[in-house]
């Protein structure tokens, strides 16, 4: 059922909603990209209500747009929301001669859906004239600020962090076949020719079933039934559209002895679920693949941290040919922050030994031992803080923890 008690979406103060405000003060044009229904628009929208909107989503728009670009944006002289951009490519060049005409700060929002195409082309046209932010689905703290963080674990996982599941109390499981079929007909149509959609339908699930794992495009191609530029090319179609993305191992130290191949995650665990064919938390209870999942929603939530906090991404994972592995090494200001990911909801100290041992192999300044767990109670054992998985917030919190 509906929680019609719940606030809207576009009422929460999403964690990113400072920075933007920021760049708006300070950059003639921002862009925010991002994965579809994570809540751009609404974003924009909300921050920016004053501006004019357009979509180019819509035929008509981009009609409008190329029949007269100097018209078109003449019209918008004073400011817009231009929606879906990678739909008109050639606006930027556009909006590079008009900011240099008037570079007066906040003039226009740009969002996106398509992450290396977009990228490039604001990098080549926008340099020095706009601020480049992302927009993830809900974190852990937007969720709660909405109140929409279910009680368990598992339902969390299971429902995915995406605006439209919690906003409408939508059926996770119904909406993520939708969001699929509707990912499928415009990004991958657009981005390259796929003629076996079951084929790629079947890639998707086998990747969703490699999440944590090291990328192995021989075994995938074989499984697929394909060859190896297609998982090549159908890898760089998820990174792309904002589904998944290939975490790169850290090997600054030890070159010879780590493993340099990067290994799989999706950015939301609701739609992993839907793919593993999980259709309710009670399956993911004692599903096989939970503690993947799990971890997958630990990347998740570290990378929302991230660009919510607008850091460098320097998010990575340690392993070594020997069995050594770190799940997650995060860089913070000089500092090295290890993260080990237990599923179980009983911590032992045991858990954080092959974490501290890592981290001995590093001279950073500063050194953090973390053990994210499927707990309630937070505490510290052998210089390593165990957080449950509700307070995973405080991985990046200023300040020393007490060592032990």
């Amino acid at each position: 059922m509906p929680n019609h008690h719940v606030l809207h979406y576009g009422m929460i103060c999403r964690d990113i909603n400072e920075e933007l405000a920021l760049c708006a003060r300070e950059y003639p044009i921002v862009t925010v990209t991002g994965p579809r229904q994570a809540g751009k628009t609404t974003l924009a929208r909300q921050a920016f209500p004053d501006l004019a909107y357009v979509s180019f989503e819509q035929p008509l728009a981009r009609e409008q747009f190329y029949d007269d670009p100097l018209a078109f944006l003449q019209r918008y002289h004073q400011g817009a929301i231009f929606d879906e951009v990678q739909h008109v490519p050639d606006l930027l060049s556009y909006l590079q001669q008009d900011v240099d005409e008037d570079p007066s700060p906040g003039r226009f929002i740009l969002t996106g859906s398509q992450h290396f195409g977009l990228s490039q082309q604001v990098s080549q046209s926008l340099a020095g004239r706009t601020a480049v932010l992302e927009l993830f689905p809900f974190s852990i703290n937007e969720m709660r600020r909405g109140k929409f963080l279910a009680d368990t674990l598992d339902t969390v996982l299971w429902q995915g962090a995406y605006p439209r599941v919690h906003d409408r109390g939508l059926r996770a499981y119904r909406w993520y076949a939708t969001y699929m079929a509707t990912y499928i007909d415009r990004d991958v149509r657009q981005l390259t020719a796929v003629h076996d959609l079951d084929t790629f339908h079947r890639f998707m699930r086998l990747t969703a079933g490699n999440v944590g794992q090291l990328v192995n495009t021989s075994r995938l191609a074989d499984d697929c039934g394909v060859d190896h530029k297609t998982v090549r090319r159908w890898l760089d179609i998820l990174q792309t559209s904002y589904v998944a993305h290939l975490l790169p191992p850290y090997y600054q130290n030890f070159r010879k002895r780590i493993v340099k191949t990067p290994k799989l995650y999706f950015y939301d665990t609701g739609l992993v679920c839907y793919l593993l064919g999980i259709h309710n938390p009670e399956q993911l209870t004692t599903h096989p693949l939970r503690g993947a999942v799990f971890e997958n929603w630990v990347f998740a939530e570290l990378t929302k941290l991230i660009t919510n906090s607008v850091l460098p991404n320097r998010l990575y994972f340690w392993r070594t040919h020997g069995g050594q592995e770190v799940d997650f090494l995060l860089e913070y200001y000089g500092d090295i922050i290890g993260v080990e990911v237990k599923a179980g909801m009983t911590p032992r100290p045991g858990m954080s030994q092959s974490l501290l041992n890592a981290l001995q192999h590093w001279s950073a300044s500063g050194k953090k031992a973390f053990v994210v767990f499927g707990g309630d109670e937070s505490f510290v054992s052998r210089e390593c803080r165990f957080l449950p998985w509700h307070q995973i917030h405080a991985l990046l919190e200023t300040g020393e923890f007490d060592k032990t």
